[in-house]
């Protein structure tokens, strides 16, 4: 039976030699969107990334190709090239389908380098958001993107890139904004992003906080400061992936956390 059919909404037709950019949310399965979950029924073969609870691939249906091609930081993965050949000869032989990513495919997700490729291979594409891992697990781990008292805009920015002087300069310029910033994949460089920032005038003591493996049952939360953000790491052994957050945001979440309910709670 099909879980959507009694919801009275209408869903795109998912043709034949269609390729669906899919974000699969932060983690949970219960975070996709309603259109997600449409397309991972039709789809005859499902590219998804590395890191997906493997309960999302349960939404597929019967007979569906899964194929792995997710990337893992530091071990051998396929080529971002490999990846846009194989979708589009997939397609090609008239297959529907759905290129899942973790959170939102145009989120540091290289979704616009796969549609580019693509459309340029002449193959129609549609794109289904998902909930940006960065934003949604800051959310439920109880600490708001923005707030009006404290920030009137939020800065994302990945941390994979080698910090060299032309992009320690550029840390230090997001550092000068004073406002909230969020990152992804920073673990791995997170000593010298936040020498960076201490650099770009940010206080020892600027409130921060990691969520590790977020929304999922092996998420791990620490409170601490700019100053000492990489040694608490190391203490606790947080790890990728996840993500850092630095700003005075991240003080909401002791005036929130008594009364927020745990919305794993019902988990199974």
């Amino acid at each position: 039976m099909d879980p959507l059919a009694d919801c009275a909404l209408a869903f795109p037709e998912f043709a034949s030699g269609e390729i669906w950019l899919v974000g699969a949310g932060p983690g949970d399965p219960r975070l996709l969107t309603l259109l997600a979950v449409h397309a991972l029924g039709q789809a005859d073969e499902i590219f998804y990334d590395a890191l997906l609870d493997t309960r999302v691939l349960r939404l597929a249906k019967p007979n569906a190709i899964l194929t792995p091609v997710g990337k893992r930081g530091g071990t051998v993965s396929p080529h971002q090239d490999d990846i846009n050949d194989a979708l589009i000869e997939s397609a090609r032989l008239g297959r529907r389908i759905v290129r899942l990513k973790g959170g939102d495919p145009f989120v540091f997700g290289r979704g616009a380098e796969e549609m580019r490729a693509l459309v340029q291979a002449g193959r129609s594409v549609r794109i289904v958001p998902g909930l940006p891992s960065g934003l949604a697990g800051l959310a439920l781990a109880g600490i708001p993107a923005t707030v009006r008292t404290i920030n009137h805009a939020v800065i994302l920015a990945t941390g994979h890139r080698v910090v060299d002087d032309e992009t320690a300069a550029e840390w230090e310029t997001l550092a000068r904004t004073g406002q909230p910033i969020i990152l992804f994949m920073a673990m791995a460089r997170l000593a010298e992003i936040a020498a960076a920032f201490q650099r770009g005038g940010l206080a020892d003591d600027t409130p921060a906080a990691i969520i590790e493996n977020a929304t999922t049952e092996r998420e791990r939360i620490i409170e601490t400061t700019l100053g000492a953000v990489v040694s608490d790491a190391a203490a606790h052994s947080f790890s990728a992936p996840a993500i850092v957050v630095i700003g005075k945001i991240v003080t909401m979440r002791q005036d929130l956390r008594g009364l927020l309910l745990s919305w794993q709670s019902s988990a199974g």
